[in-house]
């Protein structure tokens, strides 16, 4: 068997199962909506661990197979997939669904995901805590329009298999400041940056996407740099179409400016959406 282990350092999240069970506890607790399409942020637990938890637990528990659409990928880019039996975990090993994995492959002309990457890695704890029961599909996509349709053969494939599946989209909003060489507001600590950031060039990232409008999503993470994984948002959002889910909802928002004491040079904007049924 082929195992995919950690290739992000120590720190982005815990490594022992006691420690992200405690982290995440409060969350298998909460009742309400479930939906089968989700957006979580993709740092540092530290950072966005909380938020993005918030849209793992959004999915229906009832999955056969989480699908974590990752990102970081420039446009035309081929989609790439983990071909490895399954993934390490800090409660063992996850195992991916190698039936759908392979159909996909061939739809999509995919290739083998042999990068560093922390898109999808960083999520997969939380996968595996909520859904221990659950396979999962590793996969990243381009920041293009292929990757809203996609999204549409996903839910196409999942069909014809007949295998119920939950899409996680993996994506931070807007990284502003020196760090990331994107400072429309000035390179210093501002507060007025800050706010730009949340509620205009985030917010207005937020909107396309519970708007369901694709096109939008795309030029606003191309030409706004709203967004650092477009493509893996134009996936969910082309499943939620075709699956008929609606609107997506906001459920939570932050930055890494909140863990901070006071507003440093550089931060990054986080959201959980849920297309909840």
């Amino acid at each position: 068997m082929q195992i995919r282990d950690y290739s992000l350092p120590a720190g982005w999240f815990p490594r022992d199962s006691q420690s992200v069970s405690a982290f995440l506890k409060e969350y298998k607790a909460k009742a309400g909506e479930k939906g089968r399409a989700a957006v979580s942020p993709h740092a540092g637990w530290y950072y966005s661990g909380r938020i993005a938890a918030l849209g793992v637990a959004s999915l229906q528990p009832d999955a056969d197979t989480i699908i974590v659409l990752g990102g970081h990928l420039g446009a035309g880019s081929p989609p790439v997939f983990a071909m490895e039996d399954a993934v390490r975990t800090p409660f063992g090993h996850l195992p991916i669904d190698i039936k759908l994995r392979n159909s996909l492959v061939r739809e999509l002309d995919g290739k083998e995901d042999i990068y560093r990457d922390n898109t999808i890695e960083v999520l997969l704890p939380m996968v595996h805590y909520f859904f221990p029961d659950s396979k999962l599909l590793w996969l990243r996509l381009p920041s293009d329009m292929k990757s809203f349709t996609a999204g549409k053969i996903i839910s196409q494939i999942a069909s014809e298999l007949k295998c119920r599946v939950n899409v996680l989209a993996s994506t931070d909003l807007t990284h502003y400041g020196k760090n990331y060489g994107f400072s429309p507001c000035g390179r210093v600590k501002n507060d007025e940056a800050l706010k730009w950031m949340r509620d205009v060039n985030d917010a207005l990232f937020i909107k396309a996407v519970e708007s369901q409008d694709s096109a939008s999503v795309l030029r606003r993470a191309e030409y706004e740099q709203a967004a650092c994984s477009a493509g893996a948002v134009l996936g969910a959002m082309g499943f939620a179409e075709e699956e008929g889910l609606g609107s997506a909802s906001l459920l939570e928002y932050g930055t890494s400016a909140d863990a901070e004491h006071d507003v440093p040079d550089s931060f990054v904007g986080y959201a959980a959406l849920s297309w909840l049924e």
